[in-house]
């Protein structure tokens, strides 16, 4: 196809947002849609067949799937891991962490097509408006960011309505939710979360329970990477990831309600399922409380803090991010073993591990029962040394 039109490069996901947007730059800025969705692998191939379809009721030019699933994984999901990230000691990041690997392979298809402008549904109330513009800015320049939903104040019933009064059929029952999903778990908004005290109805979390009698599940590390699940060996990470969310995810695990601070200052709310997430990172801290220092420890987790404050607040390509990677890669080296959970509807336990690096060793004692490296008088000795400093600030004030 030949034309005059400007070209637009729009960030879909085939949520309402993006069907709005898709339609409104086409009919009323007419413009020559090209529709790009980067898959960070929370869709199957039905879905992905679905969404083209809708496409091509909306008038664009061409769609692409960009699978950037693995990219995802080896420049940031396992750096989530190896930090224990978890923002607000809850939330895994899950959209925060994928937008911009999102918005990267999308600007880059827009520069590969010679976009004229680079478009995304994002409201003006939330954080990922500040994701998409940030990296666009610094990887697609040439290209004018437009946002239809954001610059229009839109509400959702706004948008349903204009695609029913333009003869789009889609679940707008569904789309009262807004749902992201992707590989490192779904995030799941709707008129609750916009509460301080509703919970999301059953019904609303698209993975629902369909077990109830326990089970157990081992995952095995190597250098702080997952290698295997229940035993058997997976040929990437990626794999060992979509076995943990399988399995969990049969029994609710890993729903919870994640409350912070937006980037733009406002507190947020938003459920999530990550079923995968959860109980691999706690997983891997349990190993690495067996098998780090307490120094490796502590300094890693005032890193990993960092990090994914960064990550949530659209700083991924900051060059520090670089910095805290190639620390967080080097503590891994004795982060290996195998580590046990009984999984039960809508809870996990971590009973325990096992690690040829385990540094509760029984070579110098054991806690409360038995001391092999020391005797009584060290003990003795010690504790005067370590009390000096405190005894001589309550000597001089007494008081």
């Amino acid at each position: 196809m030949t034309t005059d039109k400007k070209k637009v490069v729009l960030a879909y996901s085939g949520g309402l947002d993006t069907t709005y947007c898709a339609l409104y730059l086409s009919k009323e800025l007419g413009m020559d849609v090209y529709t790009a969705l980067g898959n960070t692998g929370g869709f199957s191939d039905e879905e992905l067949a679905e969404i083209e379809d809708r496409t091509k009721q909306l008038g664009v030019v061409e769609h692409v799937s960009l699978d950037i699933t693995k990219e995802y994984y080896e420049k940031c999901i396992k750096y989530m891991i190896m930090g224990n990230v978890l923002k607000n000691n809850t939330y895994p990041l899950s959209v925060s962490s994928e937008r911009a690997f999102q918005a990267m392979a999308i600007a880059q298809y827009a520069h590969s097509i010679n976009a004229d402008y680079i478009a995304h549904g994002s409201t003006g109330a939330g954080n990922d408006q500040i994701r998409f513009d940030l990296i666009f800015k610094i990887m697609a320049p040439n290209a004018e960011i437009i946002t239809p939903t954001r610059d229009l104040e839109l509400s959702r019933e706004t948008e349903i309505q204009y695609l029913k009064d333009h003869g789009i059929n889609a679940n707008f029952e569904k789309m009262k939710y807004s749902i992201n999903a992707g590989i490192w778990g779904t995030s799941i908004g709707g008129k609750e979360t916009l509460t301080s005290s509703e919970p999301l109805p059953e019904e609303a979390y698209p993975k629902q329970v369909e077990k109830t009698e326990p089970e157990k599940l081992s995952i095995e590390f190597k250098e702080g990477e997952l290698v295997a699940v229940n035993g058997e060996k997976v040929a990437h990470a990626l794999e060992a990831i979509q076995k943990i969310e399988a399995a969990g995810a049969a029994f609710g695990i890993g729903r919870d309600m994640h409350v912070g601070d937006t980037i733009i200052g406002t507190k947020g709310r938003v459920a999530f399922e990550a079923a995968a997430p959860l109980m691999i990172i706690k997983a891997h801290e349990t190993l690495e409380k067996h098998t780090l220092t307490k120094w490796q420890m502590y300094w890693k987790e005032q890193i990993s803090n960092f990090y994914g404050m960064l990550l949530h607040e659209a700083q991924y390509l900051e060059p520090v991010m670089r910095n805290m990677e190639t620390f967080l890669l080097d503590s891994q080296k004795n982060v290996n073993g195998t580590v046990f959970i009984n999984m039960s509807p809508k809870q996990f336990l971590v009973e325990g591990i096992e690690s040829p690096n385990d540094l509760m060793s029984d070579l110098f004692g054991q806690y409360g029962e038995s001391n092999e490296g020391w005797t009584a008088d060290d003990v003795k000795g010690f504790t005067n040394i370590l009390a000096n400093s405190l005894q001589i600030y309550h000597t001089v004030n007494k008081q």
